[in-house]
């Protein structure tokens, strides 16, 4: 009550929304005599009517009823709050009475074995996660609980063993107890390791509190650290900005090349202005497909079987007595005939324009 949480020593299990929630814990010396008020509040979820409890806590120390003698054991086949249980925590400590013989047996301390580092069980032929359970009595420890301690046991266990335990028998029943992480725990024979505290520099003394640096702090000017933050960066890239434009424009390689590629863009010019004032026939190529009179299609030069191979660069030609001509009107004082006259060339005919010009 007043606090967002339960206390540290105390612990909240509840499976499922429809099992039972259980609190369990071991408090410390330091929570003896301090009544703790448990708040707990619980709602219904189809109706959503609220309750509310308050659960006293009363500890009392233990000093009065010392159990100097501490055995924790872990046991396998059960989870915690089925451990928590009163009639099978009663049924262990029974077995635990039978073997030990004290006067006095109480359970300490009982801990999931997930709070220990545990992993999470698989959810497979009902395995459970385990539990650890301390308990404390006024004599020492039997015989039976000291051959954990045997060096054959011992070999056994860091094998990875089940170690050979006489008492074994009167847990297995009912709980299957792993032998090789039992402790036990002999308080009468342990030395205190209490060291009292040197208080020096950097601890402050009880009651002490922290004051914070006052509000006269002199303001620290940023404008230097700016500039040197972004002047520094500034002048390095325009130096190397500058650098770089020296060696694309004032030390090209390329010059020579592009004056190289002009000269052979304005010979290239020049040898086709050339070219148009040649008075040479025009190539067979360029010539019409249809007969200019008849408007027929003209064969093909060469069909599709003829034998190019041994055709000679240089053509001979030779007049075929076909000639077709057609008179073309021109401008005044002129008239200008153009003759079509067919050649056959290496046995294959062809025809050329002729233009003969007469003045009138």
């Amino acid at each position: 009550m007043g606090y967002p949480d339960r206390p540290g020593w105390l612990r909240y299990i509840q499976r499922t929304p429809y099992s039972d929630g259980v609190l369990y814990g071991s408090p410390t010396i330091e929570n003896v005599g301090k009544p703790t008020i448990i708040e707990i509040t619980a709602y219904n979820r189809r109706t959503f009517e609220t309750a509310r409890h308050n659960l006293i806590i009363n500890i009392m120390s233990a000093e009065d009823f010392p159990l100097p003698y501490q055995a924790e054991f872990f046991i396998k086949n059960m989870n915690v709050e089925e451990m928590l249980a009163s009639e099978v925590l009663g049924d262990f400590l029974g077995a635990v009475k039978n073997v030990w013989q004290p006067e006095r047996l109480n359970a300490i301390n009982i801990t999931s074995a997930l709070d220990r580092g545990g992993r999470v069980p698989l959810p497979i032929n009902d395995m459970k996660e385990g539990v650890y359970v301390m308990v404390g009595a006024d004599v020492p420890f039997s015989s039976c609980l000291r051959e954990v301690e045997n060096p054959q046991n011992q070999l056994r266990c860091s094998q990875e063993m089940e170690p050979v335990i006489t008492c074994d028998k009167k847990f297995r029943t009912q709980f299957n107890i792993d032998w090789c992480k039992i402790s036990l725990v002999d308080k009468t024979k342990q030395v205190s390791t209490y060291q009292e505290v040197i208080r020096g520099e950097g601890i402050l003394p009880d009651g002490g509190e922290y004051k914070p640096p006052s509000d006269t702090l002199k303001s620290r000017d940023y404008y230097s650290d700016f500039l040197i933050t972004l002047a520094v960066p500034s002048a390095v890239a325009l130096v190397l900005f500058l650098i770089l434009a020296y060696i694309m424009c004032c030390r090209r390689e390329g010059v020579i090349q592009l004056v190289h590629h002009s000269a052979i863009q304005k010979s290239t010019k020049e040898l086709r202005e050339m070219s148009k004032n040649r008075e040479i026939a025009w190539p067979l190529s360029t010539l019409p497909v249809f007969h200019p009179v008849t408007g027929e299609i003209i064969p093909p030069l060469h069909t599709d079987s003829f034998d190019n191979t041994s055709m000679p660069l240089m053509q001979t030609q030779q007049i075929l007595p076909h000639q077709t001509q057609i008179p073309q009107q021109q401008t005044a004082g002129e008239f200008r005939m153009t003759t079509f006259q067919r050649f056959e060339v290496n046995g294959i005919p062809e025809e050329r324009k002729l233009t003969e010009a007469m003045n009138l």
